[in-house]
């Protein structure tokens, strides 16, 4: 029973892999189950057998991303004890995840969830408001200047990522989300490029 149960995970791990594969080509079709199983090599109904719906599949991948963004955010927080520094170090693994992770891009745009089931959607508008909030609350802790804004810069912070998101994937992965990033983060956060 334990083999069985690694094999599921496997499979259930492969699946998210290869979606995610199928994500980041540059003009994506729209993904079918049909694609997908013939990618991996299996039946849609093997593809069935570990995800109830594409709707679980990508929710699947929302969770991965969650999972890994949080988990990142709560290791600066806790070894960057400067709040600015903990926001300059926030936006890059954000424009950095991104990079290193095209498909999953088009997942936090919302690219890939269109025509998908809305709760998806709300899924990773939750989450965006999440990182927002996690930015205002490192604002607080800045400057007089940075908190009394807080609420507004952490807003343009993360309008600032997601545009950069959102180049990235409508270049077709071309241009980097990170270009020009001491820049962006001096003229954004008013502090000197590190």
């Amino acid at each position: 029973m334990p083999g069985e149960a690694r094999k599921t995970g496997e499979r259930r791990v492969q699946i998210l892999h290869t979606l995610a594969a199928m994500l980041q080509e540059p003009q994506p079709e729209k993904i079918t189950t049909a694609a997908l199983a013939a990618r991996i090599g299996v039946s849609e109904a093997a593809l069935y057998r570990h995800f109830s719906s594409k709707a679980q599949m990508y929710e699947g991948l929302i969770e991965f991303i969650e999972q890994t963004l949080f988990g990142l955010i709560a290791r600066i927080t806790a070894d960057t004890p400067a709040p600015a520094a903990q926001i300059e170090a926030i936006l890059r693994m954000l424009l950095n995840f991104a990079a290193k992770n095209p498909g999953m891009t088009r997942v936090l745009i919302g690219d890939a969830l269109v025509h998908e089931n809305e709760r998806l959607q709300k899924r990773i508008n939750q989450l965006h408001d999440r990182i927002e909030a996690q930015l205002r609350q490192c604002l607080r802790f800045c400057g007089d200047k940075q908190a009394e804004l807080s609420g507004p810069l952490a807003n343009l912070l993360q309008c600032a990522v997601v545009g950069r998101w959102h180049q990235f994937a409508k270049s077709g992965f071309t241009r980097p989300p990170g270009a020009d990033v001491d820049l962006l983060l001096s003229r954004l956060l008013d502090v000197h490029p590190v």
